[in-house]
């Protein structure tokens, strides 16, 4: 049998993977696992922000649990929605414009957030009512964010992937 003729067959290339988050058919968009941690970091900044000012404003003045964590939830999602449209403003559109990039963008990941981080801190015994000056109340906080982020991350995975969430923000990054 003569060998000088056959050839190793060429290994099968795979398509090389997008992750520019450049938008596909059916307006889907490769979401990896980046890009969505980076999503959900962004989300977790601004709502950090509104939930500790909420927290330490009910837990300072006294307000029960269930008005300490809706003004920190309120908080959140004022404070969430308002680093979104900071970035967007930037890129020159108008307010009207950014509201609705920032409600597409943000309110999903920053509900799920909310509902997963205030649940912890509900659930931790003792958290809600150990004060500002306590370990307790500051661990549980990070806890919660902690745990909140890695409950959302996949959120917002699945969110960029059908061309939601920060997907619709692509277009006003320069």
């Amino acid at each position: 049998m003569d060998h000088s003729d056959h050839h190793p067959p060429e290994p099968t290339r795979l398509p090389e993977q997008d992750h520019s988050g450049a938008h596909h058919p059916a307006g889907s968009t490769v979401a990896t696992w980046g890009m969505a941690a980076q999503a959900t970091l962004h989300c977790l900044i601004g709502c950090a922000i509104g939930e500790v000012l909420g927290m330490v404003i009910g837990t300072a003045t006294g307000m029960s649990d269930l008005a300490t964590v809706a003004l920190a939830v309120a908080l959140a999602f004022v404070f969430g929605y308002a680093l979104t449209m900071r970035g967007v403003l930037r890129t020159g559109v108008d307010f009207r414009t950014a509201l609705k990039v920032a409600l597409a963008a943000d309110t999903l990941s920053i509900a799920v957030m909310e509902i997963v981080d205030n649940a912890v801190m509900l659930t931790v015994p003792g958290a809600m009512d150990a004060g500002l000056t306590t370990w307790l109340f500051w661990l549980a906080l990070a806890g919660a964010f902690a745990v909140a982020f890695i409950v959302t991350t996949p959120v917002n995975k699945w969110l960029i992937s059908r061309g939601k969430g920060h997907a619709v923000m692509h277009q006003y990054h320069h």
